[in-house]
């Protein structure tokens, strides 16, 4: 009514946002996903990996089933002889491992017993 059309045909469309700022919140939700879900997985599964490369005769562990037993005998490739209970043997590969209960101690060289031997016979005297 009172307004002028020229007045109303100045005000113009609004600014249209700089393509960064609407792509900063995608930015941000991908780095709090790698830093809270991604990153701590990938920790979980190389220590995972590390456990079941360094597992030797001897060793207590848990397989994925719940089966506890300790093993007997590391095969060349991924399988492992788990005695279960007295004279029950099972063969599991390696991957299904799930926790290491008891790490045994690596056993000695022969050169290293002959010498701890010496050291014990002199420790003695």
């Amino acid at each position: 009514m009172f307004i002028s059309t020229a007045f109303a045909q100045g005000a113009g469309a609004p600014a249209e946002p700089n393509a960064l700022v609407s792509l900063l919140p995608l930015i941000l939700i991908f780095v709090v996903f790698y830093f809270l879900l991604i990153r701590p997985q990938q920790k979980k599964m190389k220590e995972h990996k590390a456990m079941l490369e360094a597992l030797r005769r001897g060793d207590r562990v848990v397989t994925g089933g719940g089966i506890v037993g300790t093993v007997v005998k590391v095969g060349p490739d991924d399988e492992l002889t788990v005695e279960i209970a007295e004279g029950v043997r099972v063969r599991v590969i390696r991957g299904t491992v799930s926790a290491v209960l008891a790490k045994t101690e690596p056993a000695k060289a022969k050169a290293d017993s002959k010498a701890d031997d010496a050291a014990d016979a002199a420790a003695k005297k």
